[in-house]
């Protein structure tokens, strides 16, 4: 029997009371399970984080010995019990180390996907499908007016200017996905990175992950070549220098409102847009849907009658 009050959003996060733990939890916590290391999932400070080997890493960089005060790190695949709940980690083709978070407690599988997208990415492990009763899914674009284009196709189009480029990307899994695709489709191109996106790239090679060739932002390159070169920078650094002047602007993202007012318009999202939950529903094959992280109402229209959607947040 599927519980309704398995998982609950309470002001901290999201509250599994069967095994006293919190998926992705907003505030520090005794028992933390971490889906990836985003900062608006994976937050310093609580006493044991069971996460991937990856997402540790990335969350000791950020936080220092502030990360937690023990981490238990697990394999996809592997499975450990918190009290009588019993938990295995499945890729979930975010970023490096990203998990979704199968949880079986008498019988029944709940499956949180955490953030998800199952386009191919060559820096991280591919997307599982993974069947469950019940699929707790990310609904940042669960529009159906949204339909992410082929990041390959996204990139190509760097190819069609000469001109140096400054490209907006989130330090941690964009940087080093945007780095990979240029590497792979944008061959004329010279990639400098921002100091700061420089210990994130580190972690991935650390991690057997091959994103090609780049270098440390050098202002002296960037200013005696005025051809060629691709600058990529965390958000931060992309909006604080609106008006720089001998490049062409682009920012890479999945959000319609981040393209405007740039050279280069560059939909390449991390998320899984409408058909992808489409398909991940079809393929979970669960017998409720729970929505989480964006909004779920068209979901619940689209399978009313056929199949429970429930709006947890």
């Amino acid at each position: 029997m599927i519980l309704a009050d398995f998982i609950t959003v309470t002001p901290t996060g999201l509250y599994c009371v069967y095994g006293d733990f919190y998926l992705d939890p907003q505030q520090p916590v005794k028992e933390a399970v971490v889906s990836h290391a985003h900062g608006d999932h994976a937050i310093g400070g609580s006493q044991h984080v069971y996460c991937t080997a990856a997402t540790a890493t990335f969350m000791k960089h950020r936080y220092r010995k502030f990360a937690a005060v023990d981490f238990f790190t697990k394999s996809y695949h592997e499975s450990f019990k918190i009290k009588e709940v019993n938990i295995t980690f499945y890729s979930a083709g975010h970023i490096l180390g990203s998990a979704q978070i199968l949880m079986e407690y008498k019988g029944v599988k709940y499956l949180y996907t955490g953030d998800y997208k199952i386009e191919p990415d060559e820096t991280c492990a591919p997307f599982e499908f993974v069947e469950a009763d019940v699929l707790i899914t990310e609904s940042t674009f669960a529009n159906p007016e949204t339909k992410h284009p082929s990041a390959v196709a996204e990139i190509k189009k760097l190819n069609d200017t000469h001109a140096n480029i400054m490209l907006g990307a989130y330090a941690l899994g964009k940087s080093q996905r945007i780095i990979q695709l240029i590497n792979a489709h944008c061959l004329t191109k010279n990639i400098m990175v921002h100091h700061s996106i420089m210990p994130f790239v580190k972690i991935y090679e650390d991690f057997g992950i091959k994103v090609g060739n780049y270098k440390m932002y050098d202002r002296k390159v960037m200013k005696n070549n005025q051809e060629h070169q691709v600058y990529i920078v965390p958000p931060m650094v992309f909006h604080s220098y609106h008006k720089a002047i001998n490049v062409v602007r682009a920012f890479a993202s999945g959000w319609k409102n981040l393209q405007q007012q740039n050279g280069i318009s560059l939909y390449i999202s991390d998320h899984a847009d409408w058909d992808a939950i489409l398909e991940t529903i079809e393929k979970v094959n669960p017998k409720q849907v729970w929505t989480l992280h964006g909004d779920g109402k068209q979901l619940k229209d689209y399978f009313k009658d056929k199949l429970e959607v429930k709006i947890l947040n």
